[in-house]
């Protein structure tokens, strides 16, 4: 992938005002997979120092669309949107900065599957999510 189809992932997908709000960051992207980090911040938290669920479903959401959208088969005039997921949470996240690796499994026509796998910096799995994302948009050359 170019560095202007990552900038644009980068500044549309994760820098969205509220993946900026979240303060995520997208730290790796290739054909149908997308890695992106989540910070900690006691912003982020419910109890204690524990990272909210709502906020690691909001990062394994983000993480899934960028990787969706990571393809060399991109329709012109692209739009997408998340579908439904289903997410397992394995394990608390305690005052942890959080990694959500994101790989599409399946590409239909329109809609696609992803799954996310959501660790921490030690390798801890958190969260393990399946999306499905529909992408779509006027085909390349047609």
């Amino acid at each position: 992938m170019d560095e202007t189809f990552k900038d644009m992932i980068a500044g549309t997908i994760a820098g969205a005002p509220y993946g900026k709000t979240l303060g995520l960051e997208l730290t790796g992207l290739e054909e149908d997979r997308a890695v992106l980090f989540l910070p900690y911040r006691e912003a982020l938290t419910t109890i204690g120092t524990m990272v909210h669920g709502g906020a690691i479903a909001s990062l394994v959401d983000v993480a899934a669309t960028a990787a969706c959208w990571a393809t060399s088969h991109l329709p012109e005039n692209p739009r997408g949107s998340t579908i439904g997921f289903s997410i397992n949470y394995l394990d608390a996240a305690l005052s942890a900065d959080l990694i959500a690796d994101a790989r599409v499994i399946r590409r239909g026509g329109s809609v696609h599957v992803a799954t996310v796998i959501v660790s921490d910096k030690a390798g801890k799995q958190i969260a393990h999510a399946t999306v499905t994302y529909k992408l779509s948009g006027k085909p390349s050359g047609k």
